[in-house]
């Protein structure tokens, strides 16, 4: 008879501590029985309450963690790691090189605003606190970048013994990855933010044939991107607030939807579909990230000649001297700033300068997530409050969903579709909790696939694989 061995490693364990109900906040504890790992290391955003968990001590401990591995460089999903080392730890941070390149850029930056917003609070007696402070620093966010170790897609990495992960690019934008464990025979994979297939700028996600657990995004578990030309509307939207001798003010997010909205604006100029306008792009981060998106020619669709086009296209803006003489200037002009869902950043102090002027547009070109600035604008909010004053909201609203970067139900659908067996379950997440319940839905009705929606600190056993 065989022997028994005296003890085995426990199945591996999945705790869902983020991006639960909300699509921000990404962060998944994978106990592998070999150690902890995390799977993206988000910050919150949005709701009051959700916002407040960024301040709360990790429901972890930090220092028992032994890597990370992250699907991309957007703050949602990277933000916290200055926190986390903070807090004790020490490991790896694992992700592609053009993540980490990113990450040089966004963590910094967040930390620049997290900085400058104590400070304008502190001078301006609107926080609640007798000292303002900043939820990290600038050196706290230089400390994180030190554990960025860079793994190239279709690369298996091995944690420990039984315990390996792979990264399979998503689409969604430059770096970003599905994140594919094995782990003694039981293969977990999170799709992280998944990318379209038919994005103009970045290639479309990689397909998974096999997964025992998959982890699915919901971002637009709910909706169907319209058929219509996002390059046509977009000119529509635009001649119509730039004809009136407007402001078109786009709040972007500076990694993704500023490099496509720049490479639109090249193509539109370029035919004289739209006037031949001053378009500004007024964000440090988008501007380096831009530069950074040229470097990465192989992982995106644009030709070197669509890059340099894109680059040219607008002024760039860097010094706060030039950004507040935008607010002085009179329109017609474009002016495309961070961040994406007006939680922040210098679109804010464009806000509160061309939101009250009816001639003006404020165009959103990705999605808002509730709690934000810009969901309360798109859904008719009069009035929003920034830097602790209320500005009137009488410039025309527009969001366009048809620009998103994160695929539908029905693309969701399909790229679940390639798995060739149905997986043990499906845990869908990153979704607001209406988009998250039709995902499931579908892919029940579908797929006929088991499928669970966590809850905020749920966990769950995996067991062995089908």
């Amino acid at each position: 008879m065989a022997s028994i061995p005296a003890s085995l490693p426990p199945a591996p364990q999945l705790t869902f501590l983020g991006a639960t109900g909300t699509v921000t906040g990404s962060r998944y504890l994978l106990s592998t029985g070999a150690g902890d790992v995390l799977v993206d290391c988000g910050l919150f955003q949005g709701l009051k309450q959700l916002r407040l968990r960024n301040w709360d001590r990790p429901p972890f401990e930090p220092a028992r963690v032994a890597a990370v591995v992250l699907s991309h460089a957007h703050i949602d999903h990277s933000g916290y790691l200055p926190l986390l080392v903070k807090n004790g730890f020490r490991g790896r941070v694992y992700c592609t090189p053009a993540t980490r390149d990113l990450c040089r850029i966004l963590l910094p930056d967040a930390a620049h605003l997290q900085e400058e917003e104590a400070g304008y609070a502190g001078r301006h007696g609107y926080s609640r606190h007798r000292t303002a402070l900043p939820l990290f620093t600038q050196a706290d966010a230089l400390q994180a970048l030190k554990h960025l170790t860079i793994v190239p897609c279709g690369e298996p990495v091995m944690l420990a013994q039984g315990v390996s992960f792979t990264l399979l690019p998503a689409g969604h934008i430059l770096g970003a990855a599905i994140v594919a464990f094995d782990i003694r025979g039981t293969r977990v994979v999170f799709s992280g933010d998944l990318g379209r297939p038919c994005d103009p700028v970045m290639r479309s996600p990689a397909s998974v044939d096999t997964a025992d657990y998959v982890v699915v995004e919901s971002t637009y578990g709910n909706r169907r991107h319209p058929p219509d030309d996002a390059e046509q509307v977009l000119a529509a939207h635009l001649n119509r607030g730039l004809h009136r001798g407007g402001v078109v003010v786009i709040p972007a997010f500076a990694v993704g939807r500023a490099q496509l909205l720049l490479h639109y604006l090249a193509r539109l100029k370029q035919r004289r579909a739209i006037p031949d306008v001053p378009v500004f792009l007024n964000s440090p981060m988008a501007i380096n990230a831009t530069r950074i998106y040229h470097e990465y020619h192989a992982e995106h669709r644009l030709s070197p000649e669509d890059s340099n086009a894109a680059c040219s296209v607008a002024t760039m803006v860097n010094s706060a001297e030039d950004s507040q003489a935008l607010n002085a200037r009179g329109g017609p002009m474009i002016i495309i700033s961070a961040s994406g869902m007006a939680t922040g950043g210098r679109v804010l102090h464009h806000l509160k300068a061309f939101a009250p002027d009816p001639r003006n547009m404020v165009l959103f070109p990705g999605y808002q997530a509730m709690g934000t600035r810009g969901a309360a604008m798109i859904g008719g909010s009069d009035a929003i409050k920034i830097h602790g004053v209320y500005v009137p909201v009488r410039a025309e609203i527009v969001s366009m969903d048809s620009l998103s970067a994160h695929a539908d139900y029905n693309e969701i659908l399909a790229w679940l579709g390639a798995i060739k067996q149905a997986p043990r379950n499906t845990f869908i997440t990153h979704g607001e909790p209406a988009a998250a319940d039709e995902l499931r839905r579908r892919i029940t009705e579908t797929l006929h696939w088991p499928c669970v929606i966590p809850e905020y600190r749920d966990s769950v056993v995996l067991a062995g694989s089908t």
